[in-house]
């Protein structure tokens, strides 16, 4: 059913930008109705790409769990904040040295590409989403933003849905680092900032105005929209959000369906 706050139809949308985790999935579960979304995405003459914040995977991981899932893609549908912070690095920074908290995949990916990791006085930090997070990780990386280096997040988000509840994401080590060192990161790539969103319109060549971003969170994927103008948001109610959380934000979603189940039938 759609809720929506303000009415607008689908005829101009050539692509919708999907959120996973919550949105698409949860956890290790596909969310009811998610295939026949993109079966009828596909049969109307659309594209789809996923686009996600959570950069504890890698893009091989990511397609690898789809796959898992009943859902064969390739890079060329999927984004993540991992990926999109990549390409940020090697057109505003190239050549410079970075110490990444990530996940193993994550750092395999950055050497991949031609970054340079460096644990012992790099030029820059990147911070990801760790799951293999430890104290001794959380001191250097205090040490490193009190050094007053660039400072660089994939994404923000506090918290990761998941079959069970939550787990505290990046965002709560940002919270723990600005405790101790009073310094946010610098620059944030992923949602609710623009450059996750110019890295998929390259990808799948449509414009912000023939795109819609479909996802669970006002604060990342809903409040993406007003810093990319013409961009449509679609919030879903399958993931963190709740309709009490209208209420207290700043940004409101073009359109509200329960899932991606409510949406089909409009297409």
């Amino acid at each position: 059913m759609n809720r929506g706050l303000k009415e607008k139809d689908f005829s101009g949308i050539k692509c919708f930008a999907l959120d996973m985790d919550g949105t698409f999935y949860l956890g290790n579960r596909l969310l009811d109705g998610s295939m026949d979304f993109l079966r009828r995405v596909c049969e109307t003459g659309r594209k789809y790409v996923f686009l996600t914040n959570n950069s504890s995977k890698s893009m091989g991981e990511y397609i690898e769990k789809l796959a898992g899932m009943g859902l064969d893609i390739t890079k060329k549908e999927l984004v993540s904040s991992g990926q999109a912070t990549i390409e940020y690095l090697q057109a505003h920074h190239p050549g410079k040295s970075v110490y990444l908290l990530g996940n193993p995949t994550l750092a395999a990916e950055f050497s991949d590409a031609g970054i340079q990791l460096q644990t012992d006085d790099p030029d820059m930090l990147v911070t990801a989403f760790d799951t293999t997070l430890n104290y001794e990780k959380l001191c250097k990386v205090c040490d490193l933003v009190r050094a007053g280096i660039p400072y660089i997040a994939t994404h923000p988000d506090f918290n990761c849905p998941t079959e069970t509840g939550f787990v505290p994401d990046i965002g709560a080590v940002h919270a723990f680092v600005n405790a101790s060192v009073g310094r946010m990161p610098d620059k944030v790539i992923g949602k609710p900032y623009r450059e996750i969103i110019d890295c998929a319109l390259r990808q799948t060549g449509c414009t912000a105005d023939q795109t819609a971003m479909v996802g669970d969170r006002l604060y990342t994927d809903i409040a993406v929209t007003a810093n990319v103008p013409g961009l449509t948001g679609i919030l879903v109610l399958s993931g963190e959000t709740k309709p009490a959380d209208l209420a207290g934000a700043e940004v409101q979603p073009h359109m509200i369906f329960d899932s991606l189940k409510d949406i089909t039938p409009l297409l």
